[in-house]
């Protein structure tokens, strides 16, 4: 399996985490950095909302990022031709997944190209939470 966050194999993996990401990894990238280094790439998103995790890996945002990721679509018209859905639910389950981070729009003159950086997601779901953490998921 890959590490979390990095590039292995040529593939770029985008850790989304719950709560707390990697700070060693961090603190790592700031050294190098601060040696005039550069780091390897880290993908990785933060989420502090449960509901936030459920989002990421709802299926119709999960096909939707596999379609931008394998077909390239020049549009959010062409995304939702792809998939076989109403273009204005396409958009805003896209504007969902800007919102996580997960997604950039490249403006193409009048049309707004969905993009993705990485190849695969992995999701860090703690199950050792603070109480805190606990009670705010159960709610």
């Amino acid at each position: 399996m890959a590490k979390p966050g990095n590039t292995i194999n040529g593939e770029r993996i985008m850790s989304v985490r719950f709560r707390r990401g990697d700070e060693e990894r961090l603190r790592d990238t700031l050294r190098s950095l601060d040696r005039g280094e550069t780091p390897e790439p880290h993908f990785e998103v933060v989420l502090d909302d449960p509901d936030d995790i459920h989002r990421v890996t709802r299926p119709k945002n999960l096909e939707l990022l596999r379609t931008i990721v394998q077909h390239e679509p020049d549009s959010i018209r062409e995304t939702a031709r792809l998939v076989d859905r109403d273009v204005r639910q396409v958009h805003a389950n896209l504007e969902e997944l800007e919102a996580l981070h997960l997604i950039e729009f490249e403006q193409d003159g009048n049309r707004n190209r969905p993009t993705v950086w990485y190849d695969g997601i992995e999701v860090d779901l703690p199950l050792n939470a603070t109480d805190a953490v606990r009670d705010e998921a159960n709610a």
